[in-house]
């Protein structure tokens, strides 16, 4: 586990249990899989402490759409973060582990929701997060 903990904003916390290896951009899908293939899905990342934050976090840092601590889609990133921080009970700087944030999202979030809670987000067409929480809620 690393010494500081990963700074989240709230829509990233299901953009993390769906994420298949796509991005916005090569360094954007690269930087993505270090934090979620390499830390939150090793061994032991379900211990991986998240801080929640209000503005540009450790996934966004390489994002093509990041200017400084806004996004050049503040309107629907604040719209996400503020469905997915209601959804969750998140609130800035709550932090809890990867294993507290898929209890949280298991407990939450049924399968089906993410049309509502997701709606405006370009991935959500995919498929690749509504498969994940569903995964989610059939895993013992």
């Amino acid at each position: 586990m690393a010494d500081a903990p990963l700074r989240y904003r709230p829509h990233h916390f299901l953009c993390s249990l769906g994420f298949r290896g796509k991005g916005y951009s090569d360094a954007f899908t690269a930087n993505m899989g270090r934090i979620v293939n390499d830390r939150l899905r090793a061994p032991g990342g379900d211990d991986e402490v998240i801080e929640v934050v209000g503005v540009t976090d450790d996934i966004c840092a390489p994002c093509p759409k990041r200017r400084g601590t806004l996004c050049t889609s503040q309107r629907k990133i604040d719209a996400l973060d503020t469905r997915h921080a209601r959804a969750l009970g998140l609130t800035v700087g709550t932090r809890l582990t990867w294993g507290e944030a898929k209890q949280r999202i298991k407990a939450n979030v049924p399968p089906g929701a993410l049309s509502q809670l997701c709606a405006g987000c370009q991935w959500l067409e995919l498929g690749l997060c509504e498969a994940a929480l569903t995964d989610l809620h059939e895993s013992a």
